[in-house]
Order: structure tokens, then sequence, then C-alpha cells
């Protein structure tokens, strides 16, 4: 009789435990939720256009991107913020950088500003040529969001210093997960 009673208490064990793990497991990027799409930027003055000649073209930096995506029951994108994180190096020293930003655009065509870092001009000085900025919980459309998402290699982050206006670090996005 004991041989029953312990069967059954292992398959209820074991029903217990498979259902509780299902609760604990991470929205889909494709499903209902929250999720954090990652992108990242391999950033250099020969991916401007036109490429970076000057002082500041020994220069090159990383941008991670984060978007923190909410979604509905139908998949469908309802709130989007963005978390900047840049790291620049090999700069002259006492580089300085005025703003930074998500444009569209393909690998060597300029495009418009989509989202903002919210840095200041002048905020960050590269002393010794390094330095690094964060920025987080920016908000973008969802449309925005949903655009860069279904085409990363579209879109671009650049950062502009004072000695090049126009963008003196860029490069395309890539979906990192």
């Amino acid at each position: 009789m004991k041989r029953p009673v312990i069967a059954v208490l292992g398959v209820l064990l074991a029903a217990g435990c498979s259902g509780s793990s299902s609760s604990t497991t991470s929205p889909s990027p494709n499903g209902p939720g929250n999720s954090t799409i990652r992108f990242t930027a391999a950033l250099s003055p020969s991916n401007e256009t036109p490429p970076i000649t000057n002082a500041e073209s020994v220069g090159s930096g990383t941008a991670t991107i984060d978007f923190n995506i909410t979604r509905d029951a139908n998949s469908v994108i309802t709130a989007a913020s963005v978390n900047f994180s840049v790291n620049m190096s090999g700069f002259p020293s006492t580089t300085v950088i005025n703003i930074a930003h998500i444009h569209t655009g393909a690998a060597g065509v300029a495009g418009g500003v989509l989202v903002s870092t919210t840095l200041a001009a002048g905020e960050v000085v590269l002393s010794g040529g390094t330095g690094t900025f964060t920025r987080v919980g920016i908000t973008m459309t969802s449309t925005v969001a949903q655009s860069i998402i279904d085409n990363p290699a579209g879109f671009y982050f650049n950062v502009h210093s004072t000695l090049n206006p126009g963008g003196v670090i860029r490069g395309q996005l890539v979906r990192a997960n």
C-alpha cells in the first residue's frame, strides 16, 4: 500500500513544481508584457557621412542601447523607453561632446533624428580623450520603437562634438538579442 501512495505523492510534487516554474519565465519580446531588446553600435569617425578626416578621426566608441518595451495581448507595443550607455576613447584630449542620438538612415546615408539622448551641449568632456555617458528612461513612441526593432540596420547612432557638429562617430544599430 505504501508504493501507490508514494507514487501519487511523487506525481503531485512533480506537477506542482512544473506549474510554478512557468510563472517565472520572462515575457517574450513578441508577446504580452514587458521585455528588453538590446542593440549595439560600433562607433567610428569613418562611418560618418562624410567620413571625419580632422584631428578627431582617431577616436572610436561603442553604444549599448536597451529598449524597454510593453506589449498588449496582441503583441502591439503600447509603451517604449530607451537606455543609452556610450563609451568613447582615442580622441584628442579635452574633446567636447555636444549631443548624441538615434537617426534614421542606412550605412552611408544621413538621416533625421528619431530619439535623442537628451545630452546637453558641453556636458561631456573627454578628459584625456576618453569618456562615457549614460541616459536612462528616455521615452520614445511605439511606432519608432517598432520600426527600429523591424529593421535595425536602417538606423544609426551617432555622437556630435564641438569640432564636428554634424557628427564625430557613428555606427549602425545591430540587434544583440
